[in-house]
């Protein structure tokens, strides 16, 4: 069975983890959901796109 979400954990400075809160709040965001959109819209400036996994089979 195929995860519908992965975790991942990254180390960064107090003051940019701040940073991140306090655009999360005024956007009424979680921390792991603004991360998310802001490289949403990277990714779709930048041309950069995931191929598409198929399923396996058994």
């Amino acid at each position: 069975m195929e995860r519908k979400t992965e975790t991942l954990n990254l180390r960064v400075s107090p003051e940019l983890k701040e940073l991140i809160r306090l655009a999360a709040y005024r956007e009424h965001r979680t921390l792991a959901n603004l991360v998310e959109v802001l490289v949403r819209q990277h990714c779709d400036e930048q041309g950069i796109q995931v191929q598409q996994r198929q399923p396996k089979s058994r």
